[in-house]
């Protein structure tokens, strides 16, 4: 993606966007990265991309024919089963894998890089627009992200107690116990964790197939359900109560939003060839055996997904179900982590440090701060809801809410970006969008039950990330009016030449036009100028690495200074040391020793009369700003050769 826009704040004027690579990575990069081989990346989106929609027959059907009263007739059971096949084939399969997985920015996907596609094309009106329904779309997803590990862990403890009841006092600690362990282990890296949980979640297919193909062979006729006629039918005959069942049949799906946002971990080719090849074979066939069953043996609707197993298979099973259930989680995990990285670059949250974990897949990434609040809400959760029943009624309503935004968003882009005639946009993107805003409407009956939460949640996000993107313009603005342009500095310092001293200061900036307020502040309090003085511009590329050739570039200002702008790949650790490296082989003297550089603090106060955002905004924005990582570490500048001048902020 690309470098946000120059004034993106932090507690410094140093560029905004850029991320840590992961250990031992290099800067060389005169040749491409080496990449992953096919099947280790198929084998990982199974395992981390699949593992939460995968798990989903241990109860969409159940809680389907649940909400339609138990009905278990065979009209009944082929349109419930219908409506499940349908809802995979519509939402998952058609507008997820073969029509979102196309839209990509740089490789990368989720709300946010339809977002980045989308406002580039839009008016500057419409931008507005575009940018709440990327805010609401990534709170949603949030919201989502706190919910799915809570429910998904404590669904596969509760599990437990069919083995033995004796565990059920203990449900919240073991499940307290394992969500800990989950997020401990994020720090190893994509690859790591796929490494571990992509042959469980095979196996988990594979068993999934398997207990499903025994029972359609012994019932047929359950193959109808593929006749859309059946779940039309169905919805016409039950009017309110079949409403009611789409809200537990969107069950069937849920899982499909991390799909798209997880692009960048394993890219498109391995996603689409895992559903089609594998994932979607499996739950088709397990559905369908589902409904087989219930069909000769009614008395099975209470778990069906358990009785299609014979009874010497059962620990087994409810053992591999724990561990598949458990490692649902992870696919909203690496997605929020996605999302993350996406929404600091579009300016939406203040910089935190990115670990590359992976020197062959860009996208793999870890980030701390993101794991360790993860964990805060879901363990929140947890403890909020005790079962993973009471949470069930608040999972859809923030799937569906991405969901929409998703498709408002690729509807702009199909539009603008692909130049789609309003009628094919409108043909193609329709179908999707009523089908989810019937899933929305049949979710919002939740609401009491648990279903403001996501809802709370979200408001809370979205209201973050708009306060963050209007102090940030606020800023801004207030930077540029008490600016002065680098150019017109220059020519007054040559008419009234300050005192010169030895030696050579790195001025690290966002926008190169405009003289950094810490020159500015060196001039008016020390009223010295250094013999040579840099004006240094770091730029993070959309390209993983940056050719040695096009790593820097130098401008004379006047004879007075020297602007360099910095340039490297999403795949490379920003290094100021670097780039003197670099200039040092251009004649110019900056040994790391002889070399000061200045950077200003910012620090944010109250104005004493209101400015564009209400108090409560103002208080947030200043501690989004302070919590901004350091631009010492995040460069890699020496500490002792640094020089820090505060600036006062009135917002």
């Amino acid at each position: 993606m690309p470098t946000p826009d120059p004034m993106h704040p932090s507690r410094d004027e140093t560029a905004p966007s850029s991320s840590r690579s992961a250990p031992g990575s290099v800067l060389d990069d005169s040749a491409e990265p080496p990449q992953s081989p096919f099947w280790v990346l198929l084998l990982g989106a199974v395992g981390v991309v699949y593992g939460d929609i995968g798990t989903s027959p241990l109860y969409a059907l159940r809680e389907s024919l649940r909400a339609a009263g138990g009905t278990t007739t065979r009209a009944d059971v082929l349109g419930i089963c219908s409506l499940l096949l349908w809802a995979l084939i519509v939402v998952v399969t058609a507008k997820y894998v073969l029509f979102l997985l196309r839209a990509d920015n740089n490789g990368e996907g989720g709300t946010l890089s339809l977002l980045a596609l989308a406002r580039s094309t839009v008016r500057r009106r419409a931008r507005i627009v575009v940018f709440a329904l990327g805010i609401a779309g990534a709170a949603f997803f949030y919201g989502d992200s706190a919910i799915t590990p809570a429910i998904s862990v404590l669904s596969a403890v509760e599990g437990l107690g069919i083995i033995t009841p004796a565990l059920d006092p203990y449900v919240m600690a073991i499940a307290t116990v394992i969500l800990i362990a989950l997020f401990a282990i994020q720090s190893r890296g994509t690859a790591s964790v796929s490494a571990l949980f992509g042959p469980v979640i095979l196996v988990w297919f594979v068993t999934l197939a398997v207990g499903g193909a025994v029972h359609i062979a012994r019932d047929p006729e359950i193959l109808w359900a593929f006749l859309p006629t059946h779940a039309a039918g169905f919805l016409f005959h039950h009017g309110f109560v079949g409403f009611i069942v789409l809200g537990a049949v969107f069950l069937v799906v849920t899982g499909a939003e991390a799909l798209y946002a997880d692009m960048g971990h394993f890219g498109r080719a391995p996603i689409q060839a895992a559903w089609l090849g594998l994932v979607f074979p499996a739950l088709t066939i397990n559905y369908l055996g589902q409904g087989a069953l219930v069909l000769a043996d009614p008395t099975a609707a209470a778990n069906p997904f358990f009785r299609l197993y014979p009874d010497w298979a059962l620990i087994p099973i409810v053992v591999l179900a724990t561990a598949a259930t458990v490692i649902a989680s992870q696919a909203v995990i690496t997605g929020a982590y996605s999302l993350t990285r996406q929404a600091i670059q579009l300016g939406l949250l203040p910089r935190m440090e990115i670990r590359h974990t992976s020197a062959m897949e860009p996208g793999q990434i870890y980030m701390p701060r993101v794991n360790t609040l993860m964990l805060l809400a879901v363990l929140l959760v947890v403890i909020l809801f005790r079962s993973s029943s009471n949470l069930a009624s608040a999972y859809g309503i923030a799937v569906t809410g991405t969901m929409i935004v998703t498709t408002a968003l690729a509807a702009i882009v199909a539009r603008r970006v692909w130049n789609w005639s309003p009628f094919r946009v409108a043909a193609v993107l329709m179908p999707f969008a009523l089908v989810e805003l019937t899933f929305l409407a049949a979710n919002l009956t939740k609401f009491l039950d648990g279903g403001y939460v996501p809802l709370t949640m979200t408001a809370m996000l979205a209201a973050l990330m708009w306060t963050w993107l209007r102090g940030t313009r606020i800023v801004a603005r207030k930077l540029r009016r008490e600016s002065v342009a680098l150019f017109d500095l220059a020519e007054m310092l040559r008419q009234s030449r300050p005192h010169r001293v030895p030696g050579t200061a790195v001025f690290l900036t966002a926008n190169p036009d405009l003289a950094p307020p810490a020159l500015l502040h060196n001039l008016k309090h020390n009223g010295v100028l250094h013999a040579d003085n840099i004006i240094l511009t770091i730029r993070t590329e959309a390209a993983p690495r940056v050719a040695p050739g096009r790593r820097i570039r130098i401008r004379q200002i006047r004879n007075m200074f020297v602007r360099v702008e910095a340039r490297f790949g999403y795949m490379e650790t920003p290094s100021v040391p670097l780039v003197l490296a670099l200039l040092r082989r251009r004649g110019m003297p900056c040994e790391l020793q002889t070399t000061s550089f200045f950077l200003g603090r910012r620090t944010m106060t109250e104005a004493a009369r209101p400015g564009g955002m209400p108090p409560w905004q103002d208080r947030l924005y200043m501690s989004l700003a302070h919590s901004a990582t350091n631009a010492t570490d995040f460069f890699r500048i020496p500490p002792d050769r640094v020089v820090e001048l505060g600036q006062r902020i009135a917002i």
